[in-house]
This record gives structure tokens, C-alpha cells and sequence, in this order.
């Protein structure tokens, strides 16, 4: 596994039409990889000042080609690709993580009279009910949260319009962060390198982590 990142130029046009229609960047990040396609996982961040694509995949991506698309054109963009199993085997039980998290906390609710089993999906949308939504799912990811240790930081709306039929998407963007303590390694790598909730085609469900010093 990698983890890799681009700088991009939030000035650009090409750039500024991905921001708010992030099935762009969903394309530019597929068309990174050679060979039969791969879901990836994405997401956008802002880091000293700058705007950066994340990703982490199982194949090294071609970052010139996202570069070329949406970076600055004034000089050389930051681009890097680490070894993600280095992070991966220093995960163990017990041990403490400050993580980042940009997801899509959602509900399934039934409808009266509805005929579909799984009901309509709605977001959640105050804090409070986004950080019970991360805690509530905490365990099958193999870790856990404690209250006032972790919070959420911004929310924001996604909306656009994707294929021929302009099918309307909206999703609430939720990026939360503190600390973690991880209670089952499998679990939390997975959750690493496969991520957390829906949306992971639009930049969501990417958790990150550094481990805290002498975090037990």
C-alpha cells in the first residue's frame, strides 16, 4: 500500500471547477493507475497553507498526470509517495493515534408505505449526532473514541451532477479529528487502507493517523 500526495492550485480554474464538482478529481484520480481500474481512496486537505490531494491506493499513482490537470504552473508542485506498510505494521492494540477523517455520517430511515427494505438515507447534520455516528461505529474499525477527545472541525455540502442522465448527488462532507486508540489491529488497518462509510468515490471516508508518542 501507498500513501501519496499532490499539490494543487485552489487559483485555477480546472481547479476550482474539481472543488465543487468532485466526480473531477474522482476521474483524475482513476486515471492515475494503469491497467484495469481500482477504487482508490482520496481526499482533500489543507496542510501549511497549501491544498493537497491524499491518496491511498495498492499501485503507485502517476501524480504528474493529476499535477499536470490541477497544480500550480509556476514552478514544480509537491508530489510524493511513501510506503504505506511501514504506518501499517506499527499499528497494535492499545496503541494511541491522532487521526483526521473527512466522511459522510448518514442514517437509513424507512419511509411509511415505502416498498424498499432499506428506507431513504439522510445526513446527519448537527455535531452532535456525527460524533455519536463515528463512536457508534468505532468498534467494527477496531478502535475507540473517547468523549472530548475528538471532534468535528467542518461540514460542508457536496452537490453536483453526474452522468449522461445529470443524476443529482449531495453529500455532507464531515471531517472530524483527535485521538484514537486502536483495539483490534486488522480491523483499524483495514480501516486504513479500505475506509469509512460512503462517498469514498467523492474524497470521503480517508482516515489518517500519527501515532502519539508513547500513546498506550
Amino acid at each position: 500500500m501507498y500513501l501519496s500526495k499532490v499539490e494543487l492550485d485552489d487559483s485555477l480554474r480546472s481547479t476550482m471547477q474539481a472543488l465543487v464538482s468532485p466526480q473531477k478529481l474522482h476521474g483524475a484520480v482513476e486515471s492515475a493507475f494503469s491497467g484495469e481500474r481500482r477504487r482508490a481512496l482520496w481526499r482533500l486537505d489543507r496542510l501549511g497553507g497549501k491544498l493537497y490531494l491524499l491518496i491511498v491506493s495498492g499501485e503507485v499513482p502517476a501524480l504528474a498526470s493529476i499535477a499536470a490537470q490541477f497544480g500550480p504552473r509556476d514552478r514544480e508542485p509537491v508530489m510524493e509517495t511513501k510506503d504505506y506498510t511501514q504506518l501499517l505494521r506499527r499499528v497494535e492494540a492499545g496503541s494511541v493515534w491522532q487521526f483526521r477523517l473527512t466522511a459522510n455520517p448518514t442514517v437509513s430511515r424507512s419511509q411509511p408505505g415505502a416498498q424498499r427494505e432499506r428506507g431513504k438515507v439522510f445526513a446527519h447534520i448537527t455535531a452532535e449526532h456525527q460524533e455519536r455516528w463515528l463512536s457508534e461505529r468505532a468498534g467494527k474499525y477496531g478502535f475507540s473514541l473517547e468523549p472530548g477527545r475528538f471532534s468535528v472541525v467542518s461540514s460542508k455540502w457536496l452537490q453536483f451532477r453526474k452522468g449522461s442522465d445529470r443524476q443529482r448527488v449531495s453529500l455532507l462532507a464531515v471531517t472530524y479529528e483527535g485521538t484514537l486508540r486502536v483495539s483490534d489491529p486488522n480491523l483499524f488497518c483495514g480501516a486504513l487502507t479500505g475506509g469509512i462509510g460512503r462517498g469514498k468515490a467523492y474524497g470521503l471516508g480517508l482516515l489518517t493517523v500519527m501515532r502519539v508518542k508513547g500513546g498506550r
